[in-house]
């Protein structure tokens, strides 16, 4: 299964995306040996990530410029509100976390940036440069969940593994994949490699990848 041409492109010239999908706090959630204190912690930030995250999406209808744009990207800020969240919110209820404490949630320096970078991304540009910051958060979690669901050695944090391997989960990557695709052909042409703007779409990608490195340091430092 594959995510689009124009993500695994991205992908296979970003130095940081083994580092982001290979990272320390990964393989705890694989072998069981991350600490559940920064289980949680990650939980909270990611909480307040995904709030944001949906807004970058919603965002993404905005930009959209045919319908079939906006019902793919429509259908993420479904999935990101009303199933992805709805993890975090049952992980933490276990652990005597109310949403409402969830939601109040003081944003770390490293969340703040990577958030705000996605939604400049969106403000400053069209639909291209905001998928471009948008993609290494979706597709890094199919492609982690994907890993985890064969390679774990613990079933400590089977659920979390579990929801980003799941078929719905990479359909919605397969779906934002075709998304992509078509954005940038739209925009760009169907040579989008050969465009000046490659180069900035590139960056936009490698840098959200570099910022989800930062989220995972961050998540092992509650």
């Amino acid at each position: 299964m594959t995510y689009g041409h124009t993500f695994q492109t991205w992908r296979d010239n970003t130095p940081a995306w083994l580092a982001y999908t290979r990272h320390r706090f990964v393989q705890g959630l694989g072998d069981g040996t991350l600490p559940r204190a920064a289980f949680l912690h990650y939980l909270k930030q990611d909480y307040v990530f995904l709030i944001h995250f949906s807004r970058a999406w919603a965002l993404a209808i905005t930009k959209a410029e045919t319908v079939e744009e906006m019902r793919l990207a429509a259908g993420t800020v479904n999935g990101l509100i009303n199933e992805e969240i709805a993890l975090h919110i049952k992980t933490c209820a276990g652990a005597g976390i109310d949403e409402a404490t969830l939601f109040a949630t003081q944003e770390r320096q490293e969340n703040l940036a990577y958030t705000r970078y996605v939604l400049d991304a969106g403000h400053s540009g069209d639909l291209a440069d905001l998928l471009a910051a948008l993609a290494p958060c979706v597709m890094g979690y199919g492609e982690i969940g994907k890993h985890l669901a064969t390679a774990k050695t613990c079933d400590t944090y089977a659920d979390w593994i579990g929801t980003y391997a799941s078929a719905e989960y990479q359909q919605l990557c397969q779906d934002v994949g075709v998304l992509i695709d078509g954005a940038v052909a739209r925009r760009i042409g169907d040579r989008a490699d050969a465009s000046p703007r490659w180069d900035s779409l590139q960056a936009r990608f490698a840098t959200a990848t570099q910022l989800e490195v930062g989220f995972w340091d961050m998540g092992l430092d509650p």
